[in-house]
């Protein structure tokens, strides 16, 4: 299998005032293509900080990053742009979509900033569409849909580029359990259909759906 992520003594530090804060101490980690994997870890835990290392939106004091075999470590932050909008679909707790966009419009909106057409982009998103389940809702806002909808909006967002690992944040956090288990159970469909997935949790029972689950505890990853 090949490695989508690969990263080995991964070290970030913050100024606090006077002092620094290792955030995340000596990091060793590979996915391969089509796993599913939970990174379980309390508040405080490190585990925010190795999202945004892992999703480009921010890099490493010391160590190496290969997503896809490039080195992220030394990139720009130009490159960096451009790497997450070709690679990563992020999948976040509160949605994040546009309140005054359509749930297609919303959906396009990664095919677009590629500078696709809205004919192309809206070809391209309509199999993502329907395989989510949302087709008959694509004209409505996301203030006109449940939380479990607004989540599977925001799942097609992350699909229709088709990247290379889906990162989701906590995505059952603001859903009550019925609702939480119905996007999980997506989830587990979605990578039965080959997606490679990275799910950042502080929920035991979440992170059981993954394939498999590393710790982060003080900045550490323990298997």
């Amino acid at each position: 299998m090949e490695h989508i992520i690969q990263m080995t003594d991964i070290n970030k530090y913050y100024k606090m005032g006077e002092e620094s804060l290792h955030a995340l101490k000596d990091v060793n980690l590979t996915v391969e293509e089509g796993e599913f994997l939970a990174i379980l870890g309390p508040s405080g835990s490190g585990k925010s900080t190795l999202m945004n290392i892992i999703g480009c939106m921010d890099t490493a004091d010391t160590g190496s990053y290969l997503l896809d075999g490039q080195e992220i470590t030394t990139m720009t932050d130009d490159q960096l742009t451009q790497v997450r909008n070709s690679k990563i679909g992020f999948i976040f707790q509160k949605y994040q979509l546009i309140p005054k966009y359509t749930v297609l419009q919303n959906i396009c909106m990664p095919i677009l900033i590629r500078g696709k057409t809205h004919q192309e982009a809206r070809e391209q998103c309509m199999e993502t569409i329907q395989l989510l389940g949302l087709g008959e809702r694509i004209t409505h806002r996301p203030s006109e849909l449940s939380g479990g909808q607004q989540q599977r909006v925001a799942i097609a967002r992350a699909l229709v580029g088709k990247p290379s690992i889906l990162l989701a944040d906590e995505p059952t956090g603001t859903l009550d359990s019925n609702t939480g288990r119905e996007v999980l159970d997506l989830f587990v469909k979605l990578n039965e259909l080959g997606n490679t997935i990275v799910m950042i949790t502080h929920d035991e029972k979440v992170a059981k759906y993954a394939h498999r689950v590393v710790r982060i505890v003080d900045g550490q990853l323990l298997e």
